[in-house]
């Protein structure tokens, strides 16, 4: 039996770990041909033995993003996972900060986007799926200053490319997802291990602010990332689909 995505070429960014990498895997159970791109080729590593070609790619690299786009052909899919959470305040966050997290947050799914769209305009279509976050413009979040706005303008561009291509068959939608339990998380609890008194106290206080007392998997967001890029949702464009596990209830 096909699955949701056969006959479809899926590019995927920060594929490595977390929700990039689970994403990969179900775009690939789902019949899909997926190339799965990290700037750390390392962690990419197993991808091929499910069927799935991978490439390193820097998506602050304006002309490595248009180069890579270009030579995985015409896409159906395109998944902007790659981004970076920065833990500061308004008073500390400093301009370097600044620049890095709309560079890598926001720029570089503008830079993705606009390599793909001309190859799913010839195609008559495709869908476009976005990394935000329920901490955007959807919630505020303590020490999450900068990445909350970064989110936010994700947010903003998902709904102006789905309003400017919604006769050319193209949708563009974003997932806001609450604490999801990656590698990434990890780093995160490490940093504030110290002042929380300890690794086990720091993730007990990410655990403590989802209302379902456990922290989201990265195959539950994948499961999302599938929906919004098949046929099944043919008809959601520009929508901002929070998955917190109540977070913002």
């Amino acid at each position: 039996m096909a699955g949701r995505l056969a006959g479809k070429r899926c590019f995927v960014t920060a594929a490595g770990q977390g929700i990039g990498r689970a994403s990969a895997l179900a775009f690939a159970a789902e019949g899909g041909s997926v190339l799965a791109t990290d700037r750390d080729a390392a962690k990419l590593e197993g991808l091929a033995a499910q069927g799935i070609e991978t490439a390193a790619l820097d998506v602050l690299d304006d002309a490595a993003v248009a180069a890579a786009i270009a030579a995985a052909g015409p896409l159906d899919v395109l998944f902007n996972c790659a981004g970076f959470v920065h833990q500061n305040t308004v008073e500390s966050c400093t301009d370097a900060e600044w620049d890095f997290a709309f560079g890598l947050n926001v720029r570089s799914m503008w830079q993705t986007i606009r390599a793909t769209l001309p190859g799913m305009i010839a195609r008559g279509g495709g869908s476009i799926v976005n990394m935000s976050s329920a901490c955007s413009s959807v919630k505020g979040a303590p020490n999450r200053f900068l990445y909350g706005t970064t989110k936010a303008a994700v947010i903003g561009m998902t709904k102006s490319v789905a309003t400017e291509y919604v006769t050319r068959g193209i949708r563009c939608n974003c997932l806001c997802p609450g604490t999801v339990d990656t590698p990434s998380l990890e780093e995160r609890i490490a940093a504030n291990a110290a002042a929380a008194g300890g690794l086990d106290q720091a993730r007990a206080a990410f655990v403590a602010r989802q209302a379902m007392g456990r922290l989201a998997t990265a195959e539950e967001m994948a499961a999302l990332v599938v929906y919004l890029a098949a046929p099944d949702s043919t008809f959601v464009t520009g929508q901002a689909i929070v998955i917190d596990g109540g977070w913002t209830l």
